[in-house]
């Protein structure tokens, strides 16, 4: 049986979570989608993730095997959404970033990073948490909606190959787990 668990990033991990980024570009340019194609996410990008203590690592069996970030502060391009958040009251934390290494494809690894970075951020108080995608990256689409997550609306960034984005939210209710 694997050992999986979750962990911050650290900035000893970010020569790793390049390597990982490199391979997610290429799976990504290999299925015609525009994602990360222009120079987006980068090392400056996840070393100043890692500072900030928001990137975090997947670890199987001693390895990296996958990371992400998980804003903990609102994010600007979720501002203005063609559509409608469910829940605009509570604060929300957001995934980004978020790359499997081309050896752990295939082990639905990324339901386990899914899970560990949900529970991160009820840690951390957050009970909403957003993530959005491009229209072309089929394969993030299937996990965030098996993950419960639901479709919002489009918002806008600022890449020069396409400013679209399919933005999607999860809102959990856990106050009367908590005693």
């Amino acid at each position: 049986m694997a050992n999986i668990y979750l962990r911050r990033s650290t900035s000893s991990d970010l020569n790793n979570i390049m390597e990982i980024i490199y391979q997610a570009k290429a799976l990504l340019k290999q299925d015609g989608s525009p994602q990360w194609q222009s120079g987006t996410p980068n090392r400056e990008m996840l070393s100043k993730d890692i500072e900030r203590k928001m990137h975090w690592v997947l670890i199987v069996n001693g390895e990296i095997a996958a990371c992400a970030t998980l804003q903990t502060f609102p994010d600007p391009t979720y501002r203005m959404i063609q559509g409608k958040w469910e829940n605009d009251i509570d604060p929300y934390a957001t995934i980004h970033r978020v790359a499997i290494a081309s050896q752990f494809r295939g082990m639905h690894l990324t339901k386990y990073l899914f899970s560990n970075l949900i529970t991160m951020a009820l840690v951390q108080g957050f009970k909403n948490i957003r993530i959005d995608t491009f229209r072309e990256n089929v394969r993030m689409q299937g996990l965030i909606k098996s993950m419960g997550y639901h479709y919002c609306g489009l918002i806008h960034i600022d890449d020069p190959l396409d400013d679209e984005r399919l933005a999607f939210e999860l809102n959990l209710q856990y106050s009367s787990m908590i005693s």
